[in-house]
């Protein structure tokens, strides 16, 4: 008799071991739930096409408007974007389609709007994609070296050749012009010295002066 009780109660614990098992893990992934992922917004091929209408007129895209994304699409967008505080993604987010003044959809209406789909006003220090501004670094040509080299040279400033390149002799001849003209002593070819010498700005030059003084 006593056999058979301590038979039945190593089944009963056998069980009851069993039954712990199964039903751990399918509670526990009864209870765990996956973070659900926002939507993401797709402009459909009636705001495409009416996208690319408006870029036609506005002269940025001379495609069709077939109403689907090309490589031209996504570089007109990109335009439109850049000349509209808009950042240079490509795709025509809400933020670029409420601009353009198309329609959104119910369900795209749902979809906020990203504060990175648009740029950063000046003075934040960082580009729309977050990183810092490129700094632009005002180089001489060899053409504009060799006129400052001549002009230094009949100055009694420099004795050397005309090399087109800025040696320690160039150097010193220039730190002499800048301050016998008060201009801050650098040494180097800056913009101010070459107007300075009356020497002309490439095209480039000029476009640069211009984006650094808009900053």
């Amino acid at each position: 008799m006593t056999r058979i009780v301590f038979l039945f109660l190593m089944l009963f614990t056998l069980s009851v071991g069993l039954n712990a098992q199964s039903t751990g893990p399918a509670d526990t992934a009864a209870t765990t739930e996956k973070p659900k992922r926002a939507p993401a917004f797709r402009a459909n091929a009636d705001q495409i096409k009416e996208a690319q209408t408006k870029l036609k007129a506005a002269n940025l895209f001379a495609g069709e408007a077939t109403g689907k994304y090309s490589d031209d699409t996504r570089a007109a967008i990109k335009a439109y974007q850049k000349a509209n505080g808009l950042r240079s993604s490509g795709s025509l987010n809400r933020a670029t389609l409420e601009k353009m003044g198309i329609a959104l959809t119910d369900a795209q209406k749902t979809i906020p709007v990203r504060d990175s789909d648009y740029l950063k006003p000046k003075g934040t220090g960082t580009a729309a994609d977050g990183s810092k501004p490129k700094r632009v670094i005002f180089r001489a040509t060899p053409d504009q070296i060799k006129e400052a080299q001549a002009k230094l040279k009949a100055g009694g400033m420099y004795s050397g050749e005309q090399t087109g390149k800025l040696n320690d002799d160039t150097r010193a001849g220039i730190k002499k012009f800048q301050e016998a003209n008060g201009i801050k002593v650098t040494g180097t070819l800056n913009r101010e010295t070459l107007e300075k010498m009356s020497i002309t700005l490439t095209e480039k030059q000029k476009a640069d002066a211009a984006a650094e003084a808009k900053k």
